[in-house]
């Protein structure tokens, strides 16, 4: 008997680095067990190259990485989510889209690495630092027990994930 797969989309505003990244961590960190998904309420249209320097160091294969809407995820068509992560406070403040089997959300807020001005080494290591943020929680969440998962306690677990200092 295999285990559930849990669906786990992660919201940014632009959809070009904190949700990038984390949707390779929890798919690369959860093995078979969670599967990641990202969009943004107003992607930018391309992936900020150091999100993809990481996750490609990382092991993940960057040739499924885009920018791309939210609406893509509202449809009818679309991979039925089980969690519902955003990680940029402006994401958190918006209408989402209506999410069918009404997935358990939180919010994980992170600084937005694009946002940093100066070197390339100075970009890098503000990447780096949000990178280490995000494996840290998708560590955590990862560790949540089976049974837990599929329980209403679960959403305030993910709450409490997102509160935790990083």
């Amino acid at each position: 008997m295999s285990e559930k797969t849990y669906n786990v989309l992660f919201l940014c505003t632009g959809n070009s680095a904190r949700s990038i990244m984390a949707e390779a961590l929890v798919t690369m960190l959860g093995q078979d067990r969670f599967r990641g998904y990202s969009a943004g309420s107003r992607p930018g249209g391309k992936v900020n190259p150091h999100a993809i320097e990481l996750v490609e160091q990382a092991g993940y294969p960057v040739d499924r990485l885009r920018s791309k809407s939210w609406d893509e995820f509202a449809g009818p068509d679309a991979p039925r989510m089980d969690f519902i992560i955003t990680v940029c406070d402006n994401a958190a403040g918006e209408v989402c889209p209506y999410w069918p089997g009404h997935p358990a959300t939180a919010h994980w807020g992170f600084e937005d690495p694009a946002a940093v001005e100066g070197t390339d080494a100075e970009k890098r290591a503000a990447f780096n630092k949000v990178y280490g943020q995000i494996r840290q929680r998708m560590l955590a969440f990862i560790d949540l027990p089976p049974d837990l998962l599929d329980t209403p306690a679960v959403r305030q677990e993910i709450a409490r994930i997102g509160e935790s200092p990083v």
